[in-house]
């Protein structure tokens, strides 16, 4: 039986401590802690790589803190709309949705596209069609509310701004971070997979999509060489191509996982303006917590015995 390894992330961005009281402070820990443990209980009981990253991400989608599933923020329509992905690497198999409203657990519906739909990406009333037909569970709008999202998004909604969550700027901010949670994991077997959910940005125009649902650019999977789950200012990571480009340096230039997220995300991502981060895992159940901002909500928990949970930029 290989090492098990799992990581999640539930966002980056302008993490400090001087901005998390005790209570949400204590709140973000909980929050990640029953995530973790989620997706690894399933990996210690000989459940999949894919399966475990399922359920650690469903538990973030289901905690208002998070900006994914039930606390997603609101589109210049005053709407939730939400984007998820999710991959496997032994066959390379993925599913993605976009744009889509009212699904609980977008990264499920993700994973029936990637089982189901023959397809490996669906977007808006489609993937909410396919969603009917496949029985994937449903919400009313009122399950999305949240006053502390709502009030975000009631600051900008009459301006052009769209909220990045990480930008000192003359907005008051309520919530200083990327808003994606993501988890990645490799199972007994070697089988590595990843997935990302996301609300998007607060006050989002024209139908905007990130980097979350683009698999190479914020999603990736490959036993060869990793799996990736990213955070950050996605139209940075869509132009650096940033999952992708970590996998292609391992593979063809043989640098270690631990080498190519550095190269990545501290050297040609920072070069022209992107800020954010990313958790990886390998087949030999290397991991890495990898960010160039100032924080990002992270933790990890491996087979060895090994465990972190973190936030700021210690």
């Amino acid at each position: 039986m290989g090492k098990i390894t799992l990581a999640i992330h539930g966002g980056a961005g302008t993490i400090l401590k001087a901005n998390h009281t005790d209570e949400l402070e204590q709140n973000y820990t909980a929050g990640l802690q029953e995530a973790l443990d989620a997706g690894y209980r399933l990996l210690e009981n000989g459940k999949s790589s894919i399966e475990a990253i399922e359920a650690s991400i469903k538990s973030m989608e289901d905690n208002v803190l998070f900006n994914a599933g039930r606390g997603a923020v609101f589109t210049k329509k005053g709407l939730n709309e939400m984007d998820a992905a999710i991959m496997e690497g032994k066959y390379l198999e993925a599913g993605a949705v976009t744009g889509v409203r009212n699904i609980k657990n977008p990264v499920s519906l993700a994973r029936k596209v990637l089982e189901k739909s023959g397809h490996v990406m669906l977007s808006g009333n489609g993937a909410k069609d396919f969603a009917l037909q496949e029985g994937v569970e449903q919400a009313p709008d009122d399950y999305f509310f949240s006053k502390y999202r709502y009030d975000q998004w009631v600051e900008i909604r009459d301006t052009d701004f769209y909220q990045l969550d990480h930008k000192e700027d003359n907005l008051k901010h309520y919530d200083k971070k990327f808003g994606t949670v993501g988890a990645v994991a490799v199972d007994q077997n070697g089988n590595v997979a990843a997935a990302t959910s996301t609300g998007g940005m607060t006050n989002k125009r024209f139908g905007r999509i990130g980097d979350s649902p683009i698999f190479g650019a914020g999603t990736y999977a490959n036993n060869k060489t990793c799996a990736i789950s990213c955070t950050g200012h996605g139209e940075f990571f869509i132009r650096a191509n940033v999952a992708y480009d970590i996998s292609c340096l391992m593979e063809y230039k043989g640098l270690s996982l631990n080498e190519a997220c550095n190269e990545v995300i501290h050297s040609k991502l920072k070069a022209f303006g992107g800020e954010g981060g990313l958790i990886a895992v390998d087949q030999n159940g290397n991991h890495e917590l990898c960010f160039n901002s100032k924080g990002m909500y992270r933790a990890f928990k491996n087979s060895d015995g090994e465990s972190s949970l973190a936030m700021f930029g210690e």
